[in-house]
């Protein structure tokens, strides 16, 4: 289920192995025996930098390599909860407790002892309240079932108020593992590949490494304490009780379509697609890529990108970058293994990055590569389709502003069809007639302007449109916000100002990701 080759991919392939260069400098390569990262194309590997010996017995990783993939596996765990949701075995309103019942006794210590009611999906989207275990939840991943109930049972201690913070909680995301096999009645690493891996065709992707044939390509583990001078071989950490948020293994032909699978679901045409539609319906997957719990974004400013904004989803993260708009990934990370996907929606370009050391920074190569890579090919941050009454109200107001008519309160007046009753209750004729005079004396008088659509600047949402006006001293800057009523789009919102020195935006505002969006024009 991977996409057709395309005309972007020489392009592509051009700018990754620019970045490949980059990120895979030769220190960072001796972080590990072998590395492996590939840059992809809505479901399609376009250019691939093996690396190394994923044995350390002479023979040459390859794109074919299988990798311990770790927290990666959390992605598919949630889409295997989304699946039941869909069908309303799970519900993620519900406690968490009805599914599993020891959780009851969770508590956060303190004059209040408060107790455990954190729902489903406020485990799934790391806010259930149980505090981070990163190093715990690795060192337990293949303990049993019982052992894990024992340890439920005694009553943990919560770090937060169930729902109130983000916290990083291998246990909590194990919780929807029991609750997938409390309505299912089978294992979930079971429930995971009937239900995920196989009608996607993931053939290289299993919980365990006795999956594998004797022949398959299997890099093993390892740990460097002086900086890839010397190795200590790290066996493979169990899959137990805790397999299911990071037992996974795969390659990177099957996290390419893994990514295209997820992010497509951005996509109109892809939203119809039945292959993937029968797997999971793309509203639930755009759930899983939406931030649900608020992340400090110091951690995640991956490829010296600045961000907006960042949230975990259900099992991935969500990153909102300043020039390029939504990223989605998840790194992973095992005693011997370092990994990361990361992909841009809306160009459907993604990378996925192995590593078998610990030492080795998945993470901060995968970021370098995308970022290098959606630079390069000068990505849109988002695509939008303006309503077409958004464009009518712009078009109109553009032609009354050019015409002079605005300069008089009259000109406001004869728009009141056009406004919701606030506008000119808000603002009212002839003060904005007055403003607007105000400015044309400092701009000079309107110029000769082309056709609206080659004027607009940025249309942040369908409903928002900005423009540019040309005047005979500098540039004015008109906006409209819409509303959607039952009675159809108007405009709630209007504002004019005299733009700064990069004539695009009103003097004073700083560039954001809404100046790089596609805008889609009916």
């Amino acid at each position: 289920m991977t996409g057709s080759p395309s005309e972007h991919d020489p392009q592509l392939s051009g700018a990754a192995g620019a970045a490949f260069d980059i990120a895979l400098t030769p220190e960072v390569a001796r972080s590990a025996p072998a590395c492996l990262a590939a840059v992809t194309h809505r479901g399609r590997v376009v250019a691939v930098r093996a690396l190394g010996e994923p044995r350390r017995d002479g023979q040459a990783t390859t794109r074919d390599t299988v990798f311990r993939i770790a927290s990666m596996s959390k992605s598919f765990l949630a889409a295997t909860v989304m699946s039941l949701v869909d069908e309303g075995a799970l519900d993620l309103g519900s406690p968490a407790s009805a599914y599993v019942p020891g959780l009851a006794g969770a508590a956060l210590p303190g004059p209040t002892a408060e107790g455990f009611d954190a729902t489903l999906g406020e485990l799934l989207a790391n806010r259930g309240g149980l505090g981070e275990d990163n190093p715990f939840g690795d060192d337990h991943l293949g303990e049993s079932r019982a052992w894990a109930t024992t340890l439920v049972d005694s009553g943990l201690n919560l770090s937060s108020h169930s729902g109130t913070e983000y916290e990083y909680s291998n246990l909590g995301i194990s919780v929807l593992g029991r609750a997938v096999e409390a309505v299912t009645g089978h294992p979930v690493e079971e429930v995971v590949a009937e239900r995920i891996l196989t009608p996607l065709g993931l053939t290289g992707t299993h919980a365990y490494a006795e999956d594998y044939p004797d022949a398959a390509d299997l890099a093993t583990g390892w740990r460097t304490f002086d900086g890839g001078e010397s190795f200590m071989s790290e066996p493979y950490v169990g899959t137990g009780a805790l397999g299911c948020i990071g037992s996974l293994f795969s390659t990177v032909d099957d996290i390419a379509t893994w990514m295209h699978f997820l992010g497509s679901a951005f996509d109109e045409a892809a939203d119809r697609d039945p292959a993937f539609e029968s797997v999971l319906p793309a509203a639930a997957r755009r759930r899983m890529q939406t931030g649900h719990t608020l992340m400090p974004t110091d951690g995640y400013q991956l490829g010296g990108r600045t961000l907006d904004a960042a949230g975990y989803g259900y099992g991935l993260v969500v990153e909102l970058d300043h020039r390029f708009g939504r990223v989605v990934q998840h790194a992973g990370g095992l005693p011997g293994f370092s990994s990361h996907m990361r992909w841009h929606p809306t160009t459907g370009i993604g990378v996925v990055v192995f590593g078998n050391s610990d030492e080795f920074s998945g993470s901060a190569v995968a970021g370098q590569i995308l970022t290098h890579v959606l630079e390069a090919v000068d990505a849109p941050s988002g695509r939008i389709r303006p309503w077409a009454a958004t464009v009518d109200a712009a078009q109109r107001l553009d032609t009354e502003l050019r015409a002079g008519a605005l300069l008089e309160p009259d000109g406001w007046e004869a728009l009141t069809d056009l406004f919701t009753r606030n506008v000119l209750r808000n603002v009212p004729a002839d003060v904005r007639a007055q403003r607007l005079r105000t400015m044309v004396q400092r701009l000079g008088d309107v110029s000769e302007a082309g056709q609206l659509h080659t004027r607009v600047t940025a249309a942040p949402t369908p409903g928002t449109l900005r423009w540019v006006i040309p005047c005979g001293h500098g540039t004015l800057v008109a906006q409209v916000r819409m509303v959607g009523t039952p009675q159809g789009a108007r405009v709630q919102a209007v504002s004019l100002a005299a733009a700064g020195p990069d004539a695009v935006r009103a003097d004073g505002d700083v560039e954001g990701v809404q100046e790089h969006m596609q805008i889609i024009w009916e």
